[in-house]
């Protein structure tokens, strides 16, 4: 089981966490099921960039992003070489060490 190593965010995971997440899981899904509520306004249809995140460690096990995605994280704030829509990254089984960014271009903040 790959692990899913979330850093330290100052709302939605202050110290950080270490996560086990299954192969093919999106980096999403495993952070949802552990209460760590990561925007996703589209509802995972990748239809939006609040679910922006950037994968520090890792990034080369994923599969590679597809145009939509990537014509999505042109919008992204604070845009990485290494940024992916986490309702999109899938987990291989290598693990990830991913940080969320501060800010979303989200103007409001929708809790599901």
């Amino acid at each position: 089981m790959p692990k899913l190593i979330i850093l330290p965010h100052p709302e939605l995971c202050p110290d950080g966490v270490a996560l086990e997440g299954e192969t093919g899981e999106t980096i999403l899904e495993v952070a949802l099921r552990a209460g760590i509520e990561i925007e996703h306004a589209c509802e995972k249809s990748c239809a939006c960039t609040t679910c922006h995140c950037v994968v520090r460690e890792g990034f080369d096990s994923l599969e590679p992003s597809d145009e939509l995605e990537d014509d999505m994280l042109d919008k992204a704030w604070g845009l990485e070489p290494e940024s992916r829509l986490s309702c999109q990254a899938r987990l291989a089984d290598d693990d990830l060490v991913v940080e969320l960014p501060k800010y979303t271009l989200n103007l409001a903040s929708e809790r599901h």
